[in-house]
């Protein structure tokens, strides 16, 4: 792709010209490479500055949400000017005005099983910026069909994980977490909470992992889960060997699909507006609130009858009504809609619905002052 660096390019990266790690041939390389990062959030924002800045070639970025006003306390990649526009235009304008030499292609839509191959296939290594596990499959299935390295990272309150898969010996995430776990055991960071600083520490690893793999040099997570613990300020890595049972991937699966979808946990909703219509002809539903007590503290719905950790709700059965239409709500809606999914699956013969959108959309639709978080 390109041969030389220009005079301004050599000024810009002087001092990697000055590691004899990196120098002229690497500074080339980097030139001459892609990456595409799954998400432009938390972990995205300080990746790809880091890459932008580095001046990595080509950087992809896909995304389908809008900057709200609640990323801006960890995704510096956004500004308050932003507010309310797509999450890879932000990024965009911001890397060129970073780096203006490098390339910068963006996807405002969700990884999908229907798009993932064509994307992927299009970059030299993958980068996971999201916060669920269910699109960590999608991406590492995908990966392993077009052997394509990739890097993990996650987050959680004060606690973050990183590690580099489908490089040799060609360990992936599926021997590291054979199976996702169940949705109401893996809360992503807007339901459990992240300390601001957190995914700039675990994203800025992710983007020295991938710049290893494109130089070649030092030894990468391959094998490898990094942990780290602000709280602690404290370290450590695991090892893990393949998984001598796992099949080889050869195809997008409908567990794949599964990944990206809750449409199984989307029956039986129930949106604000129509939640108060009904309110004002005479309903009178038991509201049922699955949140944990500090976000209580925050907001609420009025006329709420209970409230119950989403976790503690299998020793709390006896405490929810089932001789009444019942309706269940969380933050945005995804926590409930698992507590729903039990009930019903538990026997439950009384109507059960999800106030969809949760306070978020509450507050969007409903009663503004109802703060969302």
């Amino acid at each position: 792709m390109y041969d030389e660096l220009s005079i301004s390019e050599a000024e810009r990266y002087a001092r990697h010209l000055s590691l004899p790690q990196v120098g002229l041939a690497g500074q080339k390389k980097l030139k001459n490479s892609s990456i595409l990062v799954v998400g432009a959030g938390g972990l995205g924002s300080p990746c790809l500055l880091y890459l932008a800045a580095v001046g990595l070639g080509e950087i992809g970025i896909i995304d389908d949400d809008k900057v709200d006003v609640s990323n801006l306390q960890r995704q510096v990649i956004h500004c308050t000017s932003n507010l309310g526009e797509s999450k890879v235009d932000s990024a965009k304008r911001r890397l060129l005005d970073l780096n203006p030499d490098i390339s910068v292609k963006i996807y405002n839509k969700r990884l999908n099983i229907d798009n993932a191959l064509n994307l992927i296939k299009q970059f030299d290594i993958i980068i996971d910026g999201t916060d669920n596990f269910q699109t960590r499959y999608l991406i590492n299935d995908a990966c392993e069909i077009l052997n394509k390295a990739w890097i993990f990272g996650s987050i959680h309150q004060f606690e973050g994980q990183v590690s580099t898969f489908n490089v040799s010996p060609g360990l992936n995430y599926r021997d590291l977490f054979p199976k996702p776990p169940p949705l109401e055991l893996a809360p992503n960071c807007a339901e459990a909470g992240v300390l601001g600083i957190l995914p700039g520490i675990i994203g800025s690893i992710q983007a020295s992992e991938a710049i290893k793999l494109i130089l070649d040099i030092g030894d990468p997570l391959s094998g490898k889960l990094f942990l780290f613990n602000a709280l602690s300020m404290s370290s450590r890595v695991l090892k893990y060997d393949a998984n001598v049972s796992r099949n080889l991937i050869s195809e997008l699966s409908l567990e794949s699909e599964y990944c990206t979808s809750n449409s199984s946990l989307n029956s039986g909703e129930i949106n604000p507006i129509d939640y108060i219509d009904r309110i004002n002809n005479g309903w009178k539903p038991f509201l049922l609130d699955v949140r944990r007590e500090n976000e209580e503290l925050i907001s609420q719905i009025d006329n709420t009858n209970l409230r119950i950790n989403h976790t503690e709700i299998p020793n709390r059965l006896q405490e929810i009504p089932s001789d009444r239409d019942l309706v269940i709500y969380c933050r945005s809606g995804v926590r409930s809609a698992v507590v729903q999914r039990f009930l019903i699956e538990s026997g439950r013969k009384n109507i059960i619905l999800n106030l969809k959108g949760g306070i978020l959309n509450w507050s969007d639709t409903v009663d503004s002052n109802v703060k969302k978080y």
